[in-house]
């Protein structure tokens, strides 16, 4: 919980949570939220790098299964102009969709509705697309 809220202030506070910093991007009008994107992923290679080579367990003492993923183009292109055009509208992706609720704009209830049945209705239809 603290982990999550403690994201979430850095969330606000860096303005990755703020629809003009995302209308700004996708206008290719500034480097703020590249920088922010591309510094997340730089960490999270480095981490999945780290977890693979210490062989680190997790906390029940289990091993972590970072097993790889099917790698094919259409499955990632469809995925990411769905998640990108979503993302365009609602001027917010997943994580920050609930700072924003902390941050007290309750019109973002409506996205994370449409988030929720979004990814109710992947869940039901998911295993009869094509791999």
């Amino acid at each position: 919980m603290a982990i999550g809220i403690f994201f979430g202030i850095i969330m606000f506070k860096s303005e990755a949570a703020s629809w003009f910093r995302i209308y700004e991007m996708f206008q290719f009008g500034s480097f703020h939220m590249y920088g922010i994107i591309g510094s997340a992923l730089v960490i999270g290679i480095l981490g999945v790098q780290v977890i693979k080579r210490k062989n680190i367990k997790t906390l029940n003492g289990s091993e972590m299964s970072l097993k790889p993923k099917n790698k094919s183009v259409a499955r990632y292109l469809i995925g990411g102009i769905i998640f990108g055009l979503g993302w365009a509208l609602a001027g917010a992706c997943p994580g920050p969709m609930y700072v924003l609720i902390g941050a007290g704009y309750v019109s973002i209830l409506i996205v994370i509705v449409g988030a929720v049945v979004g990814t109710f209705l992947y869940g039901l239809v998911k295993d009869m697309l094509p791999h």
